[in-house]
């Protein structure tokens, strides 16, 4: 069963919260996040992607990167900019992009849970990326971008979260991208241990949805520092890393999407004679088709937009990975027709995130960048949470999750 834990959080000075506030470091390259800090002395960014402030030449994983994000969380505190509770509290972390809220529970997870599969994973994590993160909590002595995990909803967690959002939020703002973030604290020791029990009695299991790196190098920072202290107890701060617990009928995944430089060598007649030994195929015109439904796809090239839907006989409904529609992309289009064997490595396939919206797909290729684009149904977190309990990973770059968590807000210090 799943534990967490209450713990100190290092948290904005109210009215700098909006300032604070950041993107996880991996949404954005080193120029952006430079763009999106500007003069913003208070910008987390000054943190989590600590380039900002050195030449734009150094190479990003330079010691002086890791000592300069050190040196500004030392700023950040003795500053006053972030103030540590005084008390072991949890966080209930609510967002609101357009229509759609989401009510997540900011804990201090388990890293005996993550390397004993109580926290399920459903991606691989490359080394270098893992390495950089170690690198920077390990220097830090901190968490400071949570990792984002779902639970099967619990009622009776539902209904604490429901009584302590009656309360006044400690911060809420809208960030520049329109998306609302609102934090409310409970310090309430009986609120704080009941979330805690019902957790152990009640969560099997949680699912990483976003932050596999994070959470691989916060397991890893962990261990390594339990090895190095002969008075090892479990009790330390080390043993835990920062989460943000959504119930799972609240999140929701968005398409993430391919674009391709050429068509392997074929015309688009033969690439289209091809195609369709899989897929039924139909011209749609100029107007974006975007797929509604599961095995549905559709693609974009010259100008023109093609539905396409799969064969009966081209997926498994039985195969928790063979019923995903990028494995059926991949295995009856993207390999054998447009020779795209390895999406991890081929450099003739980008992808790009529904957020963006399919026009983007359309701009992709309109400009001559890439030849075609193609649109998938997103997955669903059902799907995920099957592949995470079937042992299995998903094939990269599969699910896109909205909004996105703000570091910055909320710090655990180990």
């Amino acid at each position: 069963m799943a534990i967490i834990k209450a713990f100190k959080g290092y948290r904005p000075k109210v009215g700098l919260e909006k300032l604070i506030a950041a993107k996880p470091y991996d949404v954005l390259n080193s120029e952006e996040a430079r763009v999106e800090k500007g003069n913003n002395l208070y910008s987390f960014y000054r943190i989590n992607k600590p380039e900002v402030d050195l030449d734009p030449a150094i190479n990003l994983y330079d010691e002086k990167v890791y000592v300069t994000a050190k040196e500004n969380l030392n700023t950040f505190i003795s500053e006053g900019w972030l103030q540590q509770d005084a008390v072991n509290c949890l966080y209930i972390y609510k967002q609101r992009m357009a229509a759609h809220e989401q009510y997540g529970l900011v804990v201090c997870a388990s890293i005996e849970d993550y390397f004993n599969d109580i926290i399920k994973k459903h991606e691989f994590t490359r080394p270098d990326k893992e390495n950089d993160r170690i690198k920077h909590m390990d220097t830090l002595s901190a968490h400071v971008g949570p990792v984002f995990t779902c639970y099967q909803d619990v009622a009776e967690i539902d209904a604490i979260i429901a009584q302590e959002i009656k309360k006044t939020p400690v911060y809420d703002f809208v960030a520049d991208d329109e998306v609302q973030h609102t934090i409310w604290v409970i310090d309430n020791q009986e609120y704080v241990q009941a979330l805690e029990h019902l957790f152990k009695e009640k969560v099997p299991y949680t699912y990483i949805a976003d932050g596999h790196h994070r959470a691989a190098s916060s397991a890893k920072v962990g261990q390594r520092r339990k090895e190095a202290n002969p008075n090892h107890t479990g009790s330390e701060e080390y043993n835990y890393f920062l989460s943000v617990l959504f119930p799972a009928s609240q999140l929701s995944i968005i398409d993430y999407n391919r674009v391709v430089k050429d068509l392997n060598g074929l015309s688009f007649d033969e690439f289209l004679a091809k195609a369709s030994e899989k897929f039924d195929i139909e011209k749609v015109g100029s107007s974006i088709c975007k797929p509604s439904s599961l095995h549905e796809f559709s693609f974009y090239y010259q100008e023109n937009w093609y539905k396409m839907i799969a064969k009966s006989g081209t997926y498994n409904d039985d195969d928790p990975i063979g019923v995903l529609d990028i494995t059926i992309l991949s295995e009856n289009l993207l390999s054998p027709v447009l020779g795209v064997h390895d999406q991890r490595t081929d450099k003739r396939i980008d992808f790009v995130g529904g957020i963006r919206g399919l026009g983007e797909l359309v701009k992709r290729v309109d400009s001559g960048e890439m030849k075609i684009a193609l649109a998938l149904y997103p997955v669903t977190i059902q799907q995920l949470i099957d592949i995470a309990d079937s042992g299995n990973v998903m094939p990269p770059k599969t699910t896109w999750f909205e909004p996105k968590l703000r570091s910055g807000l909320i710090v655990h210090t180990f």
